[in-house]
């Protein structure tokens, strides 16, 4: 019955630092509401949704994690895109080998951990591991 998730949300700091960070992402601002400090943004052509909420003053921001899905193609290019867009971490896309997937970690401005993610069409491989894509195809050939 499930196909996807749908809706995720965020805690930020600052609404509009959030905002623009996300705009640079490429995600479309799809409906603020000023008053409830609150942004929300259509992600993908399914137009999953990401709420970002602003803690009031004085209140901890409480960290989340989630996963953007992006193409092979597309995760080759991450490390770079995140580069241009200010981006100071990572090296290279990881391989999580049980699933097995590649994947590129990187904060938002609250330090909530947001992760680009493409699955790998490769056999899994049960391991403590985490090799960088360069390795997991080397060890494939």
């Amino acid at each position: 019955m499930i196909t996807y998730i749908y809706e995720t949300h965020l805690q930020v700091s600052q609404l509009d630092q959030s905002i623009h960070f996300f705009e640079k992402l490429g995600l479309q601002l799809a409906h603020k509401i000023k008053e409830r400090r609150v942004a929300f943004f259509f992600v993908g052509p399914n137009k999953q949704m990401l709420g970002i909420w602003e803690v009031p003053e004085g209140q901890t921001v409480q960290k989340s994690h989630f996963s953007f899905g992006v193409s092979h193609q597309d995760i080759e290019k991450a490390i770079l895109w995140l580069k241009s867009i200010g981006s100071k971490e990572p090296i290279e896309p990881i391989v999580h080998t049980w699933m097995p997937a590649a994947c590129v970690y990187f904060l938002d401005p609250d330090g909530n951990s947001l992760e680009l993610l493409t699955l790998l069409d490769d056999t899994p491989i049960i391991t403590d591991d985490f090799p960088y894509l360069s390795e997991w195809n080397k060890r494939k050939s």
